[in-house]
């Protein structure tokens, strides 16, 4: 799918952020309205690197979401915010709650992958945005972790998504692993999966070079 869209960011252009908790990062409580995690740092350089283009920024993260939740919001805050960027990382809470005891709540892949695709479709059709996709991650080193082996898997479904919508690919599992070569999980998040400001760095850093900013 090749979408006629701008290739950079351009002046007063509207960029949205959607996902789960570590898009959210305190942005609807202690932290308004952009949180303080990767998406609040993304801000900040593109800003400070291009003050004249006075884009327009929103946070729409909400914690705890899957992509179940992540339709039923779909139209308010994807569709509905008319962006000309939509960043979207969702998927964590997908396979980790499988791994947490709560099986009725985790997505199978299939679904995952159908209802991602389903949601995309729906923002670019209804608005011609500019699709920005982050892979989910776990910060593990250990490819035979269960629970790794698995967001691995999600995290190709966004690849190959991110190859039919001609999207922004953010690697951010990659990313992870090339400071994970040199430093321990722990130098990066309490629990392998909410960063810390190091850690949101790491995300941040693989957007704007993703970006070319």
């Amino acid at each position: 799918m090749s979408v006629d869209v701008p290739q950079h960011l351009l002046a007063g252009q509207r960029i949205v952020f959607i996902g789960d908790s570590i898009t959210d990062s305190g942005r609807r409580d202690n932290v308004p309205p952009y949180g303080d995690g990767y998406m609040s740092l993304v801000r900040a350089f593109v800003t400070a690197r291009n003050p004249g283009l006075r884009l327009q920024w929103i946070n729409h993260g909400v914690s705890g979401d899957t992509v179940r939740n992540l339709a039923e919001r779909w139209e308010r805050d994807a569709v509905a915010t008319r962006p000309d960027w939509l960043s979207v990382m969702i998927g964590i809470n997908d396979v980790w709650r499988a791994f947490a005891g709560r099986l009725d709540e985790a997505v199978p892949i299939d679904e995952y992958e159908q209802t991602l695709r389903r949601l995309l479709y729906r923002a670019v059709d209804a608005t011609g945005c500019r699709l920005i996709l982050a892979d989910p991650y776990l910060i593990e080193p250990d490819l035979s972790d269960p629970h790794r082996a698995e967001s691995d898997r999600y995290g190709e479904v966004v690849g190959a998504l991110a190859k039919e919508f001609d999207a922004v690919h953010i690697r951010t599992q990659k990313a992870f692993d090339r400071v994970l070569a040199v430093s321990s999980p722990e130098e990066w998040a309490g629990d392998r999966l909410h960063p810390n400001l190091p850690g949101h760095a790491v995300i941040a850093e693989e957007y704007l070079t993703a970006l070319g900013i």
